[in-house]
């Protein structure tokens, strides 16, 4: 099977494209901006005829578009997202190839949600800011596009290569740079919030069975359980050993406090500050994950202590 991988430096591609390699059927290409990618082609700024002839001199049989963007602002977040995905399936509706798309979406596209409620494929989406906005527009061409396509709807990926950048990834630093100086006290921002954490390299494997299979629409990948942050955050510190506090900077009025060990009896000490959780979905995300389960065969296997263990790994390893 020829598999066209675009987005393959990316968080998710790396992982889907070390899953495809290890599959001694796939012949892999890869499509990117970077200059180790197999074909250079910028999906925002590039033609639908230009990918066109690219598809026709392959001829895959499948398409993973796992490029996109997650920060900026909302003309970059088009651009990346939506314009980019618009390309790809005009270019495979032009080519005669008939490839399958795999297109990665995400939790955001939903927006906020009910507390201890789960999402489902067929909930109406309701995106909170332009992230999702710009994903949610991608699905609709991907789906209004006639063409073989099933879109993934990744929740919160987690695990290793997860970005400094992203909530785990800011926590995972923030904790890092306290023990590193000392501090008995990490002051943390949005604790309360409950996401779906799954790990990348279950995500890889759902891309794999998706390219495998005959399923279309969107399905939802997670792990089908709500996790709160601040228990993620007492996970982390057990795994990094970590014996201070976590202080909630959003917690209601007094001296309420997540503690892991004692705090620091230097109370007006200045400790790391993180900011977990801008995404635009509340305070709750929760996927269900059955038509993983019936239509690819896919289960989550990565717990999110081991999820957690490894960003930990990559994080304590910076200098």
């Amino acid at each position: 099977m020829r598999v066209l991988l675009i987005g393959a430096n990316g968080y998710i591609g790396r992982f889907v494209a070390d899953r495809l390699l290890a599959d001694p059927a796939v012949q892999l290409t890869a499509l990117g901006r970077g200059d180790d990618a197999d074909v250079r082609f910028d999906l925002a700024t590039g033609s639908p005829g230009a990918l066109t002839r690219f598809l026709d001199a392959v001829h895959p049989g499948v398409v993973v578009n796992c490029a996109g963007a997650t920060r900026g602002g909302a003309r970059e977040l088009t651009r990346h997202n939506t314009v980019a995905v618009a390309t790809v399936c005009e270019a495979l509706r032009r080519s005669g190839c008939g490839a399958r798309l795999v297109q990665i979406g995400c939790g955001s596209e939903y927006g906020p949600s009910q507390p201890g409620s789960s999402t489902a494929e067929d909930a109406v989406p309701r995106p909170g800011g332009p992230y999702g906005v710009s994903k949610l527009a991608a699905t609709e061409l991907v789906l209004g596009s006639g063409l073989d396509a099933v879109v993934l709807r990744v929740f919160s990926p987690a695990g290793p290569g997860t970005p400094a950048g992203s909530p785990l990834g800011r926590l995972a630093e923030a904790m890092r740079r306290a023990m590193q100086s000392g501090d008995g006290e990490l002051k943390l921002g949005g604790l309360g919030v409950q996401r779906d954490f799954v790990d990348v390299r279950d995500v890889a494997r759902a891309v794999h069975a998706a390219s495998l299979s005959a399923a279309q629409g969107v399905i939802n990948i997670g792990s089908g359980r709500a996790v709160r942050l601040r228990d993620a955050a007492a996970v982390l510190a057990r795994v990094a050993g970590y014996g201070g506090a976590l202080h909630e900077l959003d917690a209601p009025p007094g001296p309420l406090r997540s503690a892991i060990g004692h705090p620091r009896a230097d109370s007006d000490h200045t400790a790391p500050v993180a900011y977990p959780y801008p995404d635009g979905c509340g305070s709750w995300q929760q996927a269900d994950v059955r038509t993983a389960r019936d239509r690819l065969g896919w289960r989550p296997r990565i717990n999110l202590e081991e999820s957690l263990a490894d960003i930990w790994m990559e994080a304590a390893c910076r200098i």
